[in-house]
């Protein structure tokens, strides 16, 4: 069954959902607008793939936003969202300088994969989405999920060398 805004019956922070729900409509509007060919700024879209959208596909949407800037776009989702970011995740990724307290876990949508140019998968196997056509790369990485920051911190940076990597395939110079 399609829940629209599945993260509304799961959020902590309730006073946050207008927001929330709003950026993640937003963001399908744009993938909708873009697979619909209304709209194509031209700059390479990226979506990162994990299953609760809490770890590993979080650092890895921040560190491409933080690199690419505004040269490319980064989205990011998760077969079974989870409720909040990985807290281990946000805190190695503040070691960085790169913050991701505003990142929430959200499904992946049809029109968003449809929309990406490169779909980035970690860990989903079979529930992630395969849409012909689409270029699929698996970062086979650990997860996160229940380790603490000095078992993160390896991951994280795993994440950003390849992040780097596929910023150069993609043309897309990193700050």
């Amino acid at each position: 069954m399609f829940r629209p805004f599945p993260f509304a019956d799961q959020g902590r922070l309730p006073r946050f959902l207008p927001l929330i729900a709003e950026r993640f409509a937003r963001q399908r509007l744009q993938a909708l607008a873009k697979v619909e060919g209304h709209r194509d700024d031209g700059r390479p879209v990226v979506l990162f793939l994990c299953v609760h959208n809490a770890g590993r596909s979080q650092m890895a949407l921040g560190f491409f936003q933080h690199l690419a800037d505004d040269r490319a776009v980064g989205w990011a989702g998760g077969s079974e969202p989870g409720i909040s970011v990985n807290p281990a995740a946000v805190a190695a990724m503040a070691e960085r300088g790169i913050d991701i307290t505003a990142e929430f876990p959200k499904p992946w949508t049809d029109e968003v994969v449809r929309a990406a140019d490169v779909v980035i998968t970690m860990g989903c196997g079979d529930a992630c989405p395969i849409f012909p056509g689409k270029r699929y790369l698996n970062w086979d990485l650990d997860d996160p999920a229940g380790q603490d920051v000095d078992h993160v911190r390896p991951i994280r940076d795993e994440i950003e060398r390849r992040v780097r990597h596929l910023l150069d395939e993609l043309g897309v110079p990193a700050r």
